[in-house]
């Protein structure tokens, strides 16, 4: 039945979704209209908004990402190269080889997207998009029929377990009292720092979490099509990789010396090394002996150790270019579509769209139901803003202020939140982008699953956070 009904909502959504592109300017369109109607904006100050006029010209509006892009471009862009490089291009072929049956296929790369989402977002992202290729590429290669578009919304899921992860922007934001006043201002006020015992370490996280690393693995197996089945090789090219040709023209001496040798990649080993030696062991750059870089992993930190590995592993800057060279080209949906969404959350910021969001759903919320709604209120807030860190700094004061009023514990609802951050990433094209360029996967293609992933999610997610 699952199966049946997942292949008639993807005939669906490849019928009708438009590009990305079209879906960020829809919504852009959709925003201007909802702050219109619900607040008391103007259309001159939403443009303002928007256009960034009303702040730091460069800095707001299309342009307060500008610095985030910049970073999933490295994210993409560091990590397909590093997938590229012969170690881990032989370890992911030794992987993508071991399901042998379209469910194993689907299963696993579900599952190692979301483990790796667990560590880090950035990872999980990029991971599981560079698996999900190389096990349809080596499902083809093997004669087995395996529907690469359910592939790559596996390789996708890694969004929707992560902000209940160790990279969780909610829950690391309130720890401490400086990171409360940062996003909370006046609703931090009279709270203490919330601990990760009672967010991504608290009874109802392990539940959530821990059962959406087996539901969402086991869905995605059973929704796999019985006919119409699109394998790899009608996305990318799966024949084996020719070896690289020979140059046209000689290299003079001193050129060839420092391009095709590791001089210049040990510079910038030993520098990133020196970095990493500071960063991950206790004690070093986070000056407290008890904490390791990995427990406070940014897109920075993720996108230098990629730089590193990425480096030693190709050897010499030569090789390590071109696959550079070949990763950049999937670029170009990042660095369109990015400034649009800026562009979204500045006029939701500022008119107060979302506040009147949050608070139209909650209006009649008791202590029992507040977080549940609150996980409404945030999955619908988050397809207009699909930044976790945004979205908590907007949402999270009302989810706060609400919860103080009513005698709700706090992290029951930073957890809310994060969660409806995150099932917001299944229907919202913005986090694929990096994922459609690795795997060439079309959003119309995908969608489809990933909403009924979402659906399943929702469910589960629902039922826990009320009882717990």
């Amino acid at each position: 039945m699952l199966a049946r009904l997942s292949d008639r909502l993807a005939a669906f959504f490849r019928a009708t979704a438009p590009d990305p592109f079209v879906i960020a300017v829809l919504i852009t369109a959709a925003t201007f209209a909802l702050a219109l109607a619900l607040t008391d904006t103007t259309p001159a100050s939403l443009l303002d908004a928007w256009s960034g006029a009303s702040g730091v010209f460069g800095k707001d509006g299309l342009w307060r990402l500008m610095a985030f892009s910049m970073q999933m471009c490295l994210i993409l862009v560091t990590g397909a190269a590093l997938a590229e490089s012969k170690p881990v291009s032989a370890a992911l072929s030794a992987l993508a080889a071991t399901p042998r049956t379209p469910a194993q296929a689907v299963a696993l790369v579900a599952f190692v997207a979301c483990a790796l989402g667990l560590l880090n977002w950035g990872l999980g992202l990029v991971a599981g998009a560079i698996i999900a290729r190389r096990v349809g590429i080596a499902m083809a290669r093997r004669g087995t029929r395996v529907h690469y578009p359910l592939l790559a919304a596996a390789g996708y899921m890694g969004l929707l377990v992560w902000h209940g992860g160790l990279s969780g922007t909610a829950p690391l934001k309130v720890t401490t009292s400086a990171g409360l006043a940062e996003t909370l201002g006046a609703a931090a006020a009279n709270l203490d720092p919330i601990p990760l015992t009672r967010t991504i370490f608290s009874p109802l996280n392990l539940i959530v979490t821990g059962g959406l690393l087996i539901i969402i693995p086991a869905a995605l197996a059973l929704m796999h099509p019985r006919r119409d089945i699109h394998s790899a090789d009608q996305f990318i090219d799966c024949s084996p990789p020719s070896p690289p040709p020979e140059p046209s023209e000689k290299t003079p001496l001193i050129p060839r010396i420092l391009e095709e040798t590791p001089i210049a990649n040990l510079i910038l080993i030993a520098l990133i090394g020196w970095w990493a030696w500071r960063y991950y062991l206790p004690g070093g750059v986070l000056n407290d002996p008890s904490l390791s870089g990995i427990t406070r992993l940014t897109p920075d930190s993720v996108n230098l150790t990629m730089l590193l590995i990425g480096l030693v592993l190709h050897g010499t800057p030569r090789r390590y270019l071109a696959a550079v060279d070949e990763a950049v080209k999937g670029c170009g949906g990042i660095i369109i579509q990015f400034p649009l969404y800026a562009g979204i959350m500045s006029m939701m910021d500022s008119s107060g769209l979302t506040i009147v969001l949050a608070n139209t759903i909650s209006a009649n919320a008791n202590a029992s139901t507040l977080p549940l709604l609150t996980l409404f209120a945030a999955t619908l807030v988050g397809f207009f803003i699909p930044s976790g860190g945004a979205q908590w700094a907007v949402q999270g004061p009302v989810a706060i202020q609400s919860g103080s009023a009513l005698g709700v514990d706090p992290g029951s609802l930073v957890m809310a939140v994060a969660y409806g951050d995150q099932l917001a990433n299944m229907p919202q094209p913005f986090w694929a982008l990096p994922l459609l360029a690795i795997t060439q996967v079309k959003a119309r293609e995908l969608i489809g699953y990933t909403v009924i992933i979402m659906f399943i999610a929702l469910a589960w997610t629902s039922i826990w956070i009320y009882l717990l």
